[in-house]
């Protein structure tokens, strides 16, 4: 446990009688000359949620099983572990285009209501209404969520996770309004973004268009593996994605999570042939209802975290703890936003661990720093190493020490 020790000694306010300056009145000094009443305000954590749901041919018994556990996904996701929890969700699909060979002759297509678009959320008679994400306050949550992620399988058998989310988040259609078809107003400021990929395929997309990967009806072959390097490269999605900024300007913080075609043992991309009565088809090694290996999907799990705890197999028989540990990772930021902070040096940081235990971590002590408010943007705390807030934190306090 850390002591901000050095912060004692900066606010020893000794005056002699002959009279001595003290750091109150150091030229610039945003310290109070005396004790503050009113406590730091630690904001409601804002995170934004985005579904990518695979809608191809083979999707619907994943989509239902992801529909089943959405209570223990919610649940968790609404768990208070020091900071009151602000979310809302929205489902895009995987489909954008489809680029197939068929006896010889190409035929490009776009899925152009589709394509990044948030998709509408179906009332109870599964007819679109004029929603297109849900809050967590919602009452009507759980039910319409369990709709929304029922998209069908009637979508692209090119599935482009990663050019639906480019597509999603970048104008026109991050900043056009959603009555005008884009997706204005799901982003908010300020808030994270947490992607979801839920798919039993490779991941085929390119910023081209015609799409430069011509699919056949093959079953055997993936030729989106085989073609990889025909695709817009992963890490260029990727460093798209870490790059992202909200309208004030500042960085957005942003998760990956997949549900994808990898081993259900190690989470391994492999490719591995499968010959049943019904063909040859093409999988991924230990994920026997996978139709493609995930090279690309795994590879962009692993850079927003090379420990893949952000990585799961799509062929498990259910997602509950799947969901339930991604729930958690998205309700547990690194960074608080503060509101009432006259001085960062003033501020001690109390979080209460699992076993009840309290650390105390500072900004003089290097556990927590500080980026005040600028451009519409409030003032952050962000956790150190040294101090990392955990998923079983039970609460969080902001002090301020005072000088009386």
């Amino acid at each position: 446990m850390r002591h901000s020790i050095p912060l004692s000694a900066l606010l020893a306010l000794t005056l002699w009688s002959g009279g001595c300056s003290t750091p109150v009145d150091a030229p610039g000094s945003t310290l109070p000359g005396t004790c503050q009443a009113n406590a730091p305000i630690l904001s409601a954590q804002k995170t934004d949620l985005l579904f990518v749901i695979d809608n191809s041919a083979s999707m619907a018994e994943e989509q239902a099983a992801i529909a089943t556990e959405l209570p223990a996904f919610l649940e968790e996701l609404r768990r208070d572990n020091g900071l009151e929890q602000d979310f809302r969700v929205g489902v895009i699909t995987t489909s954008v285009y489809l680029n197939a060979d068929i006896n010889g002759h190409v035929q490009f297509s776009l899925y152009n209501d589709q394509a990044g678009r948030l998709q509408p959320v179906p009332d109870a008679q599964g007819r679109p209404t004029a929603e297109r994400y849900l809050e967590g306050t919602d009452p009507e949550l759980l039910e319409k969520f369990r709709r929304l992620v029922k998209q069908g399988t009637q979508g692209s058998g090119q599935e482009t996770p990663f050019e639906a989310v480019r597509l999603a988040l970048t104008p026109p259609l991050s900043t056009a309004v959603v009555g005008a078809g884009g997706n204005g107003g799901f982003l908010r400021d300020g808030a994270r973004l947490v992607v979801v990929v839920v798919s039993d395929e490779e991941d085929c997309s390119s910023t081209q268009r015609p799409a430069p990967v011509a699919l056949t009806t093959d079953t055997s072959r993936d030729l989106c593996s085989e073609q990889a390097d025909q695709l817009t490269p992963v890490r260029e999605y990727y460093q798209l994605f870490r790059g992202l900024v909200d309208g004030t300007g500042a960085t957005r913080e942003v998760l990956w999570a997949t549900i994808g075609p990898v081993g259900l043992t190690d989470k391994r991309a492999e490719l591995v042939t499968d010959t049943t009565s019904q063909g040859t088809f093409v999988r991924n090694a230990d994920c026997p209802t996978s139709y493609g290996p995930g090279y690309r999907q795994r590879e962009m799990a692993s850079l927003f975290d090379s420990g893949l705890r952000n990585l799961d197999s799509v062929c498990r028989a259910n997602f509950r703890d799947t969901l339930v540990s991604i729930a958690s990772v998205a309700r547990t930021s690194q960074s608080i936003e503060v509101m009432n902070l006259p001085d960062p040096r003033l501020a001690q940081v109390r979080v209460t661990r699992e076993d009840g235990s309290i650390q105390t971590c500072s900004v003089v002590g290097g556990d927590v720093s500080y980026v005040p408010s600028a451009q519409g943007r409030a003032a952050r705390l962000y956790f150190q190493s040294s101090c990392p807030r955990q998923l079983t934190d039970q609460k969080i306090e902001v002090k301020l020490l005072c000088a009386n």
